[in-house]
């Protein structure tokens, strides 16, 4: 079982958008986002099922999962592999939805919660650091992408006629 560092659980909480990968049925690969991800304590990771038929399918019939976390804007985050175990009830169950209600979440449409044991943790960080960019330099170039990127009409997008 693999401990969660402070920085791992600041960037899970921060973030709340984590992509967990799963094995479908014919051992294809299955990926989904998941906005309500957080840290359950120091070896797991917690989120709800609210319209999430295909990953509760693949993680009852294989618990293996691993979810990435990313800061967009820096491009680094961590890896999180692990066991999944699908909660319907009890103790627990009601325990994780009273924490999302703390937090302000409309539990209504929860229909399971999936808690990840974390057995293994590992940094994730973009090719871009190979260039040997400081994370404000990085961070600068991303948002001035998507600066320029939302500034672009449809008449940037048709190319000239001698193309």
């Amino acid at each position: 079982m693999a401990i969660l560092t402070e920085e791992m659980k600041r960037l899970v909480r921060h973030q709340r958008l984590g992509y967990v990968a799963t094995i479908s049925p014919d051992g294809s690969p299955n990926l989904s986002p998941k906005g309500s991800l957080t840290v359950w304590g120091d070896h797991h990771l917690v989120f709800a099922d609210i319209e999430s038929p295909h990953t509760i399918r693949n993680l009852a019939a294989n618990p293996a999962t691993e979810i990435n976390v990313v800061d967009p804007f820096i491009r680094k985050g961590y890896r999180f592999r692990g066991r999944a175990n699908v909660v319907r009830g009890g103790d627990t169950y009601w325990k994780i939805l009273d924490a999302y209600k703390a937090e302000g979440a409309d539990v209504r449409r929860v229909r399971t919660i999936v808690l990840v044991e974390v057995t293994h943790a590992a940094p994730l960080v973009s090719p871009v650091y190979t260039l040997n960019l400081s994370e404000d330099e990085v961070r600068r170039l991303w948002e001035e992408y998507h600066v320029k990127s939302i500034q672009k009409t449809v008449v940037d997008l048709i190319p000239p006629n001698d193309f």
